[in-house]
């Protein structure tokens, strides 16, 4: 668990982590260098989900990299099946990382969203629905692993 006492803000309690997967982790169905390593020092302290329709039908090898299983959702409505994910979880323990349109409502729901620019590219509703935007996705999962730069980003 990470405590984030945000000034302004209030305190969180996170327990989860929710990852898009394809254009925010991984390129072409292929995890992006350096985002194994992070995720493995991550999952010390949050239960790590991927989230992802797995466009690119590779799923399976990224959660064997991993060592674990990501949550496949159906294509077609996958924004709000993304939300509702991070609803049953219980939005305010969960921080969320996407890029595409449809990470857009599963941003906004979760406690704290982190919108990645992405080489895929970002969509601009996804960019307006998050509480913090960074460059790449390496950067994302830095935030989550040294939480005390959310708190000074977020603080008011």
């Amino acid at each position: 668990m990470i405590e984030l006492n945000i000034p302004g803000r209030g305190i969180f309690q996170i327990e989860y982590l929710v990852c898009d997967v394809n254009g925010t982790l991984a390129l072409d169905g292929k995890l992006l260098p350096g985002v194994t390593s992070l995720i493995r020092k991550i999952q010390d302290r949050l239960k790590v989900y991927l989230i992802t329709a797995d466009t690119h039908a590779k799923q399976y090898l990224i959660d064997s990299e991993l060592e674990l299983q990501a949550k496949i959702i159906q294509k077609g409505q996958e924004a709000s099946q993304k939300s509702e994910f991070i609803n049953q979880l219980g939005a305010e323990k969960v921080i969320a990382i996407g890029q595409g349109a449809n990470d857009s409502e599963m941003l906004k729901t979760a406690a704290i969203g982190i919108c990645v620019l992405s080489e895929e590219g970002t969509a601009l509703e996804s960019m307006l629905s998050a509480d913090i935007v960074v460059k790449d996705e390496l950067s994302a999962l830095r935030l989550v692993y040294n939480p005390l730069r959310i708190v000074a980003t977020l603080r008011r």
